[in-house]
């Protein structure tokens, strides 16, 4: 369908003024001032926040013995790009790996009546309560002829033979990916086959560098993961749900394979982009790439994300993609002749004091998400979405300017994640003792 996205004006906005660049030069010089006054404002903010160091999870991917009556179990297929870990309790690595590799995991979650929908509740100790606590009850690494037997045994056994594949975020180990993708599944109720695209992030929040280019170097491996699946004759459908950073890989696997074949294969209905970590004008040309027999796309925006203000703040950049406020021209008009559904979660409320865990914490939300997988829905009513934004800015910069943006983002992420809290406090002190001895003028 012709729109002013396939060849009308970029969303973007303008280029940032070069402020501070020494005369004739253009290079901008670096001014510690700001940057130290964020570091203590983020650690205030770790301090507010309760960010102190608690146990860890490693092992927690390390199967169970047995679950308990009332408990839930969620199976699913990996497919990564990551790098076996050293220590086989990790399974996989936040290195990238020469080639796909597979897994297959059987999650435990606990009785309703001991969990709230939208939590992932990590084991205190290992091995955990499969009672209380998210648990493996399957961890099997496997080959590509043993994964391929897998899905066609499963596949056959979902009402109209649904696929979803999930593509995380920035800032996500191996067993945060596992989790997190089993309590969406299990929280939105709806029978479908859960498969798990993984690609090597480091898991800290100062590998945003990392991050980024991890992703660009996965999208052709997810391209011909959902290749594979599509041609699959068993196969029905598939839905896509990507979050923040994983969005850009989406995208990039999606256009090549509409450059490649000359669409998006047909059996590839939905693609859900949760808070996605891409610049409007990107997405723009990856849409009018992908023509106009695309997948249908929803997006999932908030514009009251307190750590995307402050990253906004810090770099002065434009609307990241997941940022826009579709009631705003050009957004609006742009949107609807193109097709495009928008959700926003602006006036949705959760329990994160800075509106940044929305996606997956909100059973309403989570629910909204499995009844478009279970009915193809069109996602039209009342303007709620997908959170949980760890987005970024620019990777090119000064290393302690990105150190400071990936504070600025991450802390949240602090709050939920137990490594994050591990070192947060200590990755913001470095920060500022950076601040004051690299960037002094």
């Amino acid at each position: 369908m012709a729109s002013t996205l396939e060849g009308g004006p970029a969303w973007g906005g303008g280029p940032v003024p070069a402020d501070g660049a020494s005369p004739g030069t253009g290079v901008r010089r670096a001014n510690p001032r700001p940057l130290a006054s964020c570091a203590r404002r983020f650690m205030a903010l770790a301090v507010a926040l309760g960010l102190g160091g608690c146990a860890s999870n490693k092992g927690a991917l390390l199967p169970v013995a047995a679950t308990v009556p009332g408990a839930s179990t969620v199976d699913m297929l990996v497919a990564t790009t990551r790098m076996r870990a050293s220590d086989p309790q990790d399974f996989f690595s936040g290195g990238r790996g020469p080639e796909l590799s597979f897994a297959e995991f059987t999650v435990s979650i606990p009785p309703a009546a001991n969990r709230t929908p939208g939590e992932v509740q990590w084991p205190q100790r290992i091995p955990g309560n499969p009672a209380t606590d998210f648990v493996t009850l399957k961890a099997d690494l496997v080959d590509r002829k043993q994964a391929t037997a897998w899905f066609h045994r499963t596949v056959r056994t979902v009402p109209q033979r649904r696929v979803l594949v999930f593509i995380h975020g920035f800032n996500n180990r191996f067993d945060d990916a596992v989790f997190r993708f089993a309590q969406i599944v299990h929280d939105a109720g709806t029978p479908v086959v859960p498969v798990l695209f993984t690609w090597p992030s480091r898991g800290s929040i100062l590998a945003y560098g990392y991050d980024r280019e991890s992703n660009t170097y996965s999208r052709n491996a997810l391209e011909t993961t959902l290749r594979t699946l599509a041609a699959d004759p068993a196969v029905g459908e598939i839905s896509i749900l990507a979050h923040s950073m994983g969005n850009w890989v989406t995208l990039e696997a999606l256009r090549q394979m509409a450059i490649r074949d000359g669409r998006v294969a047909p059996k590839i209905r939905n693609v859900l982009l949760a808070a996605p970590d891409v610049d409007v004008d990107l997405f723009r040309e990856a849409v009018v790439d992908m023509g106009k027999t695309r997948p249908g796309f929803t997006l999932f925006v908030s514009q009251d994300d307190r750590a995307l203000a402050i990253s906004r703040r810090l770099w002065g950049d434009a609307v990241r993609l997941g940022a826009i406020d579709p009631d705003q021209e050009p957004y609006r008009s742009e949107l609807e002749t193109s097709g495009i559904t928008v959700l926003n979660l602006s006036k949705l409320r959760t329990g994160d004091p800075l509106n940044h865990s929305k996606f997956a914490e909100s059973p309403e939300v989570v629910r909204i998400i499995g009844r478009e997988l279970a009915e193809g829905q069109t996602l039209t009513d009342s303007r709620v979405g997908v959170g949980d934004r760890i987005i970024q800015v620019t990777a090119g910069a000064a290393a302690a300017v990105g150190t400071a943006a990936g504070l600025a983002v991450s802390a949240p992420v602090a709050v939920v994640d137990p490594r994050t809290r591990e070192n947060f406090r200590g990755h913001v002190e470095g920060l500022g003792q950076a601040v004051q001895g690299t960037l002094t003028p």
